[in-house]
């Protein structure tokens, strides 16, 4: 029984059209009688796929065929096509089919298969550009304007960007004829390219202007004025818009994209739109309890430390960490607190602290009975 037009291409039976496609363009591409001279086997096969595409890709062709089955479909059933002479190819040529599915040229080669815009496409626009800016953690949180410094493409003064010497003449360009691109063939391989000697432009200046060699742009330092709004981190990416380098010839300006870099604070570490910072309490405090300043990117608050607090707890300040990109509220303040254990004591305080010791039994039990309970199988 011969294998059926699904499985020639390697697809289920449900397969959607953008699978056919894929998988036709693979078979084709490894069996196309271009790359294979002289093989038979690869020439039937490249027809077997394309005949197979040929009735897949067409959902009328399709319907019929999944209803009769593959013999009956090419026996010319009721619902099926009248068979060609011979039980050949039907329908439009292997070639064909490959050269409308890929855009390829006359000749049955692989065409425009690897990118390439339509006839007469330009590649005059003006480039992107990437600057990187650092700014401080608290100009992420207000926000701030930055003038920027880079060097770029601008439009050529001399010619006002038209690239020609006053009185200069246009003519149509002889390299791609008008097209704007040329085709390069490499192999079996034809591509278009953008045409090297008009820019893709389809026209020739016979007299181009001395100050950008036709050109129609130079480059120059320049400075653009960017405003960063609250709440970037490291990596946010910002567009001005046609602020890259000027196309040639009076094309498009490309677009100047802004990397930031946040630096690094002193106190306060970030997670997302939260802001964290450790705080040494005095060890008296955290028995006893009481309230501390804690300093905000702006300002400060108080923070009550409840009686017996215990280092590495963490208190959560909400809506105290940085505002969000995208105008959702702000992050929280987490404030870690860490156990400030003096390293040196008057004999006052030392004497007290023996006498708090004797209390407390903690001289005979210096670690606490509760942790000593958790582990209890560590002590026997």
């Amino acid at each position: 029984m011969a294998a059926d037009y699904y499985s020639i291409l390697g697809i289920a039976k449900g397969a959607p059209a953008d699978e056919i496609k894929k998988a036709y363009r693979k078979k084709a591409m490894e069996h196309h009688p271009d790359r294979n001279p002289g093989d038979k086997e690869a020439e039937e096969k490249f027809k077997l796929a394309s005949r197979a595409y040929e009735v897949l890709s067409d959902p009328t062709k399709r319907q019929q065929y999944d209803a009769v089955g593959h013999n009956v479909y090419e026996q010319g059933g009721s619902a099926g096509p009248s068979p060609g002479a011979g039980g050949g190819f039907r329908g439009s040529a292997p070639r064909d089919i490959f050269n409308q599915m890929f855009g390829g040229g006359g000749g049955g080669g692989f065409g425009d298969i690897f990118g390439g815009g339509g006839e007469g496409a330009s590649d005059n626009s003006g480039e992107d550009l990437r600057v990187d800016v650092r700014v401080t953690l608290e100009e992420a949180a207000e926000g701030v304007e930055k003038k920027i410094p880079y060097r770029k493409h601008v439009p050529c003064g001399k010619c006002a960007g038209s690239g020609a010497e006053a009185g200069a003449k246009r003519s149509r360009c002889p390299t791609c004829h008008g097209q704007g691109q040329v085709i390069r063939s490499q192999g079996f391989f034809q591509m278009r390219q953008t045409c090297p000697a008009c820019g893709g432009e389809g026209e020739r200046i016979d007299k181009p202007c001395k100050g950008c060699s036709g050109e129609g742009r130079v480059i120059a330092d320049t400075t653009v004025s960017v405003r960063i709004p609250p709440g970037v981190d490291t990596g946010t990416r910002l567009r001005s818009g046609s602020n890259g380098s000027a196309g040639r010839r009076g094309a498009d300006a490309g677009n100047l994209y802004v990397i930031i870099s946040v630096q690094e604070h002193e106190l306060f570490d970030r997670d997302g739109d939260d802001l964290m910072a450790s705080i040494p309490v005095k060890f008296t405090v955290a028995a006893l309890g009481g309230t501390i300043a804690v300093p905000k990117l702006k300002g400060k608050t108080v923070l009550k430390i409840p009686a017996g607090t215990q280092g590495g707890t963490t208190f959560r300040l909400r809506g105290e960490g940085m505002p969000n990109l995208r105008g959702n509220g702000a992050g929280d303040l987490l404030v870690r607190v860490d156990i400030d254990v003096p390293k040196k004591l008057t004999d006052e305080q030392r004497d007290a602290l023996k006498t708090y010791q004797q209390a407390c039994g903690d001289e005979a039990a210096p670690v606490a009975e509760s942790w000593k309970q958790k582990f209890k199988k560590f002590f026997p």
